[in-house]
């Protein structure tokens, strides 16, 4: 009978299944910990994001001074050396958005996407895959 009284009472359970209306906590993803010591100032403390998104960056304005593929081949590198910090590295900082696997699976293959479509970007491909022209002659017969 005591332990009814304590669940009547909330003393652990809640009154219903519906989830609550406002959320106190989120936790951390693995490895969402700061990639420096608390004593450096905030930019070192986030060194890995800041790598990428300065790369990212750099791509970009290549990008819009007419290197379409080599800013895009940089994007894509990017990502890739995203993916490779956030497998090697304990604590990543804010680079750190979902789970490991999650991370490393999203950066990678955005990464290689950007790099194989900048490669085959016409005119003039640096990668060329001769099946892929076949496939598309294929399907657009009819």
């Amino acid at each position: 009978m005591s332990a009814d009284r304590g669940h009547e009472q909330g003393a652990g359970r809640r009154a219903t299944r519906r989830f609550p209306l406002f959320t106190r906590d989120t936790a951390r993803p693995e490895g969402g910990g700061r990639a420096a010591s608390g004593d450096l100032p905030a930019p070192a403390r986030q060194w890995p994001l800041l790598v990428v998104l300065s790369t990212v960056a750099v791509g970009l304005l290549l990008t819009s001074l007419d290197q379409f593929r080599v800013g895009a081949l940089l994007i894509g590198a990017a990502l890739l050396a995203g993916a490779v910090m956030r497998w090697i590295l304990p604590s990543v900082g804010m680079l750190a958005v979902r789970s490991r696997f999650t991370d490393i699976a999203t950066y990678g293959v955005l990464g290689l996407a950007i790099v194989l479509l900048a490669l085959m970007a016409q005119p003039k491909p640096w990668l060329v895959i001769p099946y892929l022209k076949d496939t598309l002659h294929f399907t657009m017969k009819n």
